[in-house]
């Protein structure tokens, strides 16, 4: 394995213990952000081939000789909307989080006891 996969599941790691050792709203959701980028990581690292070149068809890389010389488009385009996704959700949690702390005055899980089962 690579330095980049081996970093990014140290940040799932990091990320999965932030998020279910602290109590605070916000420290949860950095907790999530850093198992994503992790996780992107990991993604990105995959798809990596050493000495290849971006999928782009020119002069210097002909049709023939594709196949061998450059890397898969498709962790890199998944990744890219995986980026947007996590972007979005953390937007979510942090709009819900501030309505949390308007209405309660709290970010703390253990303040919350009326939206437990």
């Amino acid at each position: 394995m690579t330095l980049i996969t081996i970093l990014g599941f140290i940040l799932i790691v990091i990320g999965i213990w932030g998020m279910l050792s602290q109590s605070n709203i916000i420290k949860i959701i950095i907790g999530f952000s850093i198992v994503d980028t992790g996780i992107h990581l990991v993604m990105v690292s995959i798809g990596y081939l050493k000495d290849r070149t971006a999928p782009i068809l020119d002069e210097t890389v002909g049709k023939a000789e594709a196949l061998a010389r450059v890397v898969d488009p498709v962790p890199s385009a998944l990744v890219l909307t995986a980026i947007v996704i996590g972007l979005a959700v953390t937007a979510l949690m942090l709009a819900y989080a501030v309505k949390l702390h308007e209405m309660k005055g709290s970010l703390d899980i253990h303040d919350l006891k009326e939206l437990k089962w």
